[in-house]
Parts: C-alpha cells; sequence; structure tokens
C-alpha cells in the first residue's frame, strides 16, 4: 500500500498515537481528547492531498528549500497555523510544539512499516513528499506560534505605556507639588495620600503583569501550600469588599470541613479577582454572593451575581489573556489596576493548585464561577524557559 493510501485509511490509529503522546506534556495532562487531537485529522488529510497531487520539477525544488506552493499547501498550513496559535493558548511551549511533529513524523512512517506494504518503486520518493509536507506544516506552525508571541509581546509594551502612564503622572505631578506646600497639614495629606492610592494600582498592574509573563514563559504559577482554612480568607476577603464597597449588597456562605493545604496569598488574589470581576460586571442593584463548601476531598467555592449575561461568543474566551470583549450590554470597562488578566491569573491559581474554574451564565440565573480545589495536591509547574536565577528576579 502507498505511503498516502496508508495514512488515508488509518487515520484514527496514528490519532490515537498523536493523543497519547501529547497527552503525555505537562501542558497537556489535562487536556479533553478533542482538544489534544486539535486539527491533527486536517493536517494528516491535507499531508495525504498534497502528496498526491501533481507536482512539477520547480515545485519539488522549490519545497525542498522550505518554499511551499500549490493549493494543497495553503490548506496543509492553514491547519497547522491554527494548530499552533491553538497549543500556544493551552500552555505549550515550543519545543513541545515541535515534538508534537516529531512524534507524528515517527508515528506514521513506523505503522506504515509494521503493516508490510508490498514494496513499490515510489516508496522512497513517498517518504521524501511525506517528509516535505510535514516539515512545509512544522515550519508553518512555527512561524505562527513566533508571530503570535511576538503580537503578545507588542501588546504588553503598549499595556505598560498606555495603562501605567496615567497613575504615574499623577504620582509624578502630586511630588512635585510636596515642596510647594506651605497649606496646613490636612492639604498635604491628601495629596500623599493620592500619591499612595496611584502607587497601590500601579503595583496591582505590575504584579499582573509578572504573574502573566511566569506564565507564559513557562514556568508555570508559583505556589507556596501550607495548612489554611479557607472559611477564614474568605470571611477577611467578604468583610474588605463590604468595606470597600459599601453600597453594594455582598454575602458570604459557608458550610462543611474547609480546610486544605493551599497558598493563602495566592487564593486570596484569585477570590479577590472574582469578586472584583463580579462587582465591576453587574448594575449596583445585583447582589454578590460568595459560596464556599466543603467536600469530601475538594472544596468548592463560587462567586455569583446577578444581571445580563456574558454573550455566549464571549464565554469560549473568558479566561483568555487581554480579553477585554464588549457588547451593547457589557461596554469595556476595568477596574483601576486592572490590565484584564484578572480572570486568567484566577484560572493559573486554580490550576497551580491542582483545582479547575468554570463559568455558567445566563440571563435566568446570572453569572457563576466555580472553583474547585483539592484540599491535598502535588505542586507542579511547567519547563521553565529562563533559568531559576532569572525568575527569582521577576
Amino acid at each position: 500500500m502507498r505511503l498516502a493510501d496508508f495514512i488515508d485509511a488509518n487515520v484514527e490509529p496514528i490519532l490515537v498515537e498523536w493523543e497519547a503522546f501529547a497527552r503525555g506534556i505537562a501542558s497537556g495532562e489535562k487536556m479533553d481528547s478533542l482538544a489534544l487531537r486539535d486539527h491533527a485529522d486536517e493536517i494528516l488529510l491535507a499531508t495525504v492531498r498534497d502528496m498526491r497531487s501533481a507536482q512539477s520539477a520547480v515545485e519539488r525544488l522549490a519545497k525542498s528549500r522550505g518554499h511551499g506552493g500549490g493549493d494543497q499547501s495553503v490548506v496543509l498550513n492553514g491547519a497547522s497555523e491554527q494548530h499552533a496559535v491553538g497549543r500556544l493558548g493551552s500552555g505549550f511551549d515550543l519545543l513541545e510544539l515541535v515534538s508534537e511533529y516529531r512524534a507524528l513524523r515517527a508515528s506514521v512512517l513506523r505503522l506504515w512499516h509494521e503493516s508490510q506494504p508490498p514494496a513499490h518503486d515510489n516508496d522512497i520518493d513517498d517518504v521524501t513528499r511525506f517528509n516535505e509536507s510535514i516539515d512545509q506544516s512544522l515550519a508553518k506552525g512555527v512561524s505562527s506560534y513566533t508571530k503570535r508571541v511576538d503580537q503578545s509581546r507588542d501588546l504588553f509594551l503598549a499595556i505598560l505605556s498606555h495603562d501605567l502612564r496615567n497613575p504615574l503622572n499623577s504620582i509624578a505631578m502630586s511630588a512635585s507639588l510636596l515642596p510647594l506646600l506651605v497649606q496646613p497639614a490636612t492639604e498635604a495629606t491628601e495629596v500623599v495620600s493620592q500619591i499612595a492610592t496611584s502607587a497601590e494600582v500601579m503595583a496591582r498592574m505590575i504584579s499582573d503583569l509578572l504573574d502573566y509573563t511566569r506564565t507564559r514563559l513557562g514556568a508555570g504559577m508559583p505556589v507556596s501550600p501550607a495548612p489554611m482554612d479557607l472559611g477564614v480568607l474568605c470571611q477577611a476577603l467578604h468583610n474588605e469588599f463590604r468595606t470597600g464597597h459599601p453600597h453594594r449588597q455582598i454575602r458570604l456562605q459557608t458550610e462543611g470541613d474547609l480546610r486544605g493545604n493551599w497558598d493563602a496569598d495566592r487564593l486570596r488574589q484569585a477570590i479577590s479577582n472574582l469578586l472584583g470581576n463580579a462587582i465591576q460586571h453587574s448594575p449596583e442593584s445585583a447582589s454578590v454572593e460568595l459560596t464556599v463548601s466543603g467536600e469530601a476531598d475538594d472544596v468548592v467555592l463560587v462567586v455569583h451575581n446577578g444581571g445580563p449575561p456574558i454573550p455566549p461568543g464571549e464565554l469560549t474566551k473568558i479566561f483568555d489573556p487581554l480579553e477585554r470583549g464588549s457588547s451593547a450590554e457589557h461596554p469595556k470597562t476595568n477596574r483601576p489596576g486592572s490590565v484584564g488578566l484578572g480572570l486568567y491569573i484566577a484560572r493559573a491559581i486554580a490550576e497551580s493548585h491542582g483545582g479547575t474554574i468554570q463559568v455558567n451564565s445566563s440571563k435566568e440565573v446570572g453569572t457563576a464561577f466555580t472553583v474547585r480545589l483539592p484540599r491535598e495536591f502535588v505542586v507542579h509547574s511547567g519547563q521553565p524557559i529562563l533559568d531559576e536565577a532569572h525568575l527569582e528576579t521577576m
């Protein structure tokens, strides 16, 4: 059987091996089958079409030099580009993306060899064209991956120059007034208070950006678990948010055993992000509810708010970094000190504790973010790209 015919007839066995390999990568451990096979069948079938297509000597020479040609190559490249972007969003680093193609190439050739096909005059040519197609797909995937990373870097520069500019200007202007003050101490106090507030806003922004940078570089969200009571932490946060938002109805309900082994500072950050998001994206008349309940092995935390639901198109990317979706009911608004990373960081914190976070939103029941945390877990982080000394300074 010719190699192209073999691939066409054995897509499922090949995808089974693709999925098993991807699941063995740290970032793929908790992904479902559909996500692990993301665009893999399209890449395989486009490779088959490319191998079967007519190819002139000029086109073959161009391919050998890494330049694709023909309509089938466009189809192939489109699938690999989308796959690369999806893998980036799932936390795969560039080496892990490349290793998928290496494993795919090895699986196809091994399975074909094990099928003991009768010898054919074009076997060498078939393997050559297969390798050319896979190499072309990989090249386009790597290009798409690095392009998206570069876009994120540029977006960071834009955020830093824009969102940090206003509070920084406020600090500079207030500080310049201090030596000129000859008024009573109360006015000086107001200026100092403004400086402190602006500095706090900047600190939150920078903290979120650094957390994001850590996770995107593959180091994972750093956590230091220790025995704690989540009920005590939630009570403290409930008091803080009621004091900070005296006109909002914020309720807390706890039940069961809420003790576990977690990083208290990180969970405070995650729950604060969820509560702040609920207050920000709901009308003042809507209540915000924080419910924490203990189960046998897990503790479940739910932050619920009333008001208009999240648009269906936004639900699928609600945890994506730097996403600030809007609609007629949800105009773009941002809390002071926010750069659109709150929900992304909340998810990263939940996952760093071996937990999960989900969102449900409808007009009838409102919006609820549900965090499930195992009481005990093994700390796990991704493969760091930077050395530990560099990460410690971030």
